[in-house]
């Protein structure tokens, strides 16, 4: 069972929010306490990360299970909002067992298979010396090498324990790594999902082209498509607010 946690009033039906890739239920503490003021919200540290289990495999049908498993120990029945590979597990959730989904919310991710890779960011943690790190600020300046990027950096070292003796990372990155195919691919599943849907992207990202609303449309015949001007794909960090807005409109139908 993935590691759990409860936000806000125990009655009313939950939102379940799933993290994405290198992420943890921790990454949306704040955008659950805000969205959980009149209803429960769930987050969860999907398997190979944050305190979940570890597995060998990592591919969607797995983590589309995983979250039924959270969904029927909480009721039966969920809105979900799920964040790049947190998104398409919810899509493979809901197009394999949509008696489990109200509503769905996908953030800034389509199913389709993505070209680019995140294998250069698993081998940055894994060259990272760790031997004797006291503070975050350490090992930002020594992954700063590698990865110049302040906002990625920091999104990372969220991942990184450094209570534990010795420190470590709190992410199975070698399977991250042997799975990373799938991760980025999109297995094609049959079924459809006729609920209503929401494709949120960042504007500034390029995670949900144009081209791509057919595909969508067919898998999810009442999606309906916004934008949130100015972020790109961690459009819940980079703008909170409209993020939980439009989530929050949306939800209440």
């Amino acid at each position: 069972m993935l590691t759990t946690y409860r936000h806000g009033p125990e009655e009313g039906l939950p939102l379940l929010i799933v993290h994405g890739l290198f992420g943890s239920a921790r990454n949306w503490g704040v955008v659950a306490k805000r969205l959980s003021v009149d209803r429960p919200v769930l987050t969860v540290d999907m398997r190979n990360h944050g305190d979940s289990f570890r597995a060998e495999a990592n591919g969607y049908r797995d983590m589309a299970d995983d979250l039924a498993q959270v969904i029927e120990k909480n009721g039966g029945m969920v809105d979900i909002v799920g964040h790049s590979m947190g998104g398409k597990s919810a899509m493979m959730l809901a197009l394999t067992r949509p008696d489990l989904l109200r509503r769905l919310v996908v953030a800034d991710i389509a199913p389709v298979a993505y070209s680019h890779t995140q294998l250069h960011l698993v081998e940055a943690m894994q060259e990272l010396d760790l031997d004797g790190l006291t503070r975050r600020s350490e090992a930002d300046r020594d992954l700063q090498r590698i990865v110049p990027d302040s906002q990625t950096r920091a999104f990372l070292l969220q991942s990184l324990d450094l209570k534990s003796t010795p420190p470590r990372w709190k992410l199975n990155l070698d399977v991250l790594a042997q799975e990373m195919d799938k991760i980025l691919g999109w297995p094609a599943p049959d079924g459809r999902f006729d609920g209503p849907t929401l494709f949120l992207s960042g504007g500034a990202s390029d995670y949900v082209l144009p081209e791509y609303r057919s595909d969508i449309k067919r898998l999810f015949p009442q999606a309906r498509f916004a934008k949130i001007p100015g972020a790109g794909h961690w459009l819940h960090a980079e703008k909170p607010r409209e993020f939980e807005a439009t989530i929050a409109a949306f939800l209440a139908g």
